[in-house]
């Protein structure tokens, strides 16, 4: 099995630019799609929606897959952990701050702008709550901080996304490495663990139990793809794995108004792990289907278009199109949508957006000089003694080793960028709550 580098403990690869450079993880790319039209099939075969009906007794087949859909999301969190992880490597807190609001907004804004269209248009399905004011606040992916509905429902899960990375980016803030990203894992897996039986509702807002092993155990993945597997890094996968199959019952009961056994969920769960475990142990490196590269960069738009609109669709043509016909094409119809929002919107606006918020965060650096270190008495003795003008600094050590901040491998897995607390029931509809209950 081939690793993607052997870097020191402290997050700087050894023996930068002797180890080839790490192939393209397509086999991510790929996953991260089967999540998306998992979650897809979910809400259109197993919900009801605009269906009218429980969709049971129209799907009574496909419904028995499909109700286990929503298990998508959690595939996304652990495929997000990994990512982060991988494309925080390197970087400062600001170039990871850019990296995150230009990846996640664009798209974001013109999705809700036309969700929020078409539910306006035809309310038949689904309303806008909160009016006006609720669009603009959705704007700010906030909006579930802030007890407000969510213009669609799939949106509930890009705030526990932004906890992550406001959690990560204090591991980025001060060098990630592999330490500070293990004492993460573990840390946060304590806090998760204290915050069930706290009954603190901030702490478990910000520790999120549901899902907290799903991000955890990517960090851990990612750990082994860039290092090697060990022991430490196997118990925390393990541990996680654990922690995620004892809430996968509370999942059930939160996606679904029948009675259904959970086993079929906890065997997704478990297979997405092995799927992961493989990844990490570079399994699937050989895999270089250039194809999947596209196929995930429709996961985000597709994700964020699908729910309401689709549902809405469903109202209007269900009585006209043969309904099985109807949903197959409503699925090819969103990932085209999905792909031109990615050719028209989400790769210019990104690509315009980064380059002004690199411009402001550059004015921010240079109006922000740095603090001098105190200088050694050897730095000291060799300024007295007339030290050439011009010498490049002394490259900073860690145990003897030089630390090195950036490698080729790590340029090359900047390649990859993710896409994807829960509120109470009573105030929102989140991706997978039964509608029509």
């Amino acid at each position: 099995m081939r690793f993607a580098s052997r870097g020191d403990l402290d997050g700087g690869l050894a023996a930068a630019g002797r180890k080839p450079a790490a192939p393209r993880l397509y086999v991510l790319d790929g996953l991260r799609i089967v999540a998306a039209l998992m979650v897809v099939f979910f809400h259109y075969v197993a919900l009801r929606g605009g269906w009218g009906q429980d969709p049971e007794h129209i799907f009574p087949n496909a419904w028995k897959f499909a109700q286990y859909g929503w298990t998508g999301v959690e595939i996304f969190f652990l495929i997000s952990g990994f990512v982060i992880c991988m494309s925080t490597w390197g970087r400062s807190l600001g170039d990871f701050f850019i990296s995150r609001v230009s990846r996640v907004y664009p798209a974001y804004w013109v999705a809700i702008l036309l969700t929020a269209a078409v539910v306006s248009l035809w309310p038949q399905v689904r309303q806008v709550n909160g009016g006006f004011d609720g669009i603009l606040t959705n704007l700010t992916m906030l909006q579930s901080g802030l007890g407000v509905w969510d213009v669609d429902g799939v949106y509930w899960t890009l705030f526990i996304e932004l906890k992550f990375y406001v959690m990560f980016a204090v591991v980025v803030a001060t060098g990630v490495t592999y330490r500070k990203c293990v004492l993460f894992c573990v840390l946060w897996t304590v806090v998760a663990l204290a915050s069930v039986q706290a009954d603190i509702k901030l702490l478990d807002q910000w520790a999120m139990p549901l899902f907290q092993p799903y991000f955890v155990a990517g960090i851990a993945f990612y750990l082994m793809y860039r290092y090697r597997p060990n022991a430490l890094l196997w118990g925390i996968v393990a541990m996680s794995l654990l922690l995620a199959e004892h809430q996968i019952g509370r999942r059930v009961r939160d996606n679904t108004t029948h009675h259904i056994p959970d086993w079929p969920a906890k065997l997704i769960v478990f297979v997405a792990f092995v799927l992961m475990a493989l990844i990490a142990c570079g399994v699937f490196n050989r895999m270089q289907w250039r194809w999947l590269s596209t196929a995930g960069a429709l996961t985000y738009p597709l994700y964020l278009i699908h729910q309401y609109i689709g549902m809405t669709v469903i109202y209007g043509l269900r009585d006209r199109v043969p309904r099985p016909a109807l949903v197959a094409g409503l699925i090819v119809v969103m990932l085209c949508a999905a792909w031109l929002m990615h050719k028209l919107v989400e790769r210019p606006l990104s690509s315009k957006l980064r380059n002004v918020l690199r411009s402001s965060m550059e004015e921010v650096r240079q109006h922000s000089p740095r603090r001098a270190a105190p200088a050694s008495p050897g730095a000291s003795q060799a300024a007295s003694q007339g030290a050439p003008q011009g010498a490049s600094p002394v490259p900073e050590q860690h145990g003897g080793r030089e630390e090195v901040r950036e490698g080729a491998v790590a340029q090359r897995l900047r390649a990859y960028e993710t896409g994807t607390y829960e509120q109470p029931a009573g105030d929102r509809v989140p991706v997978g709550r039964p509608d029509g209950a």
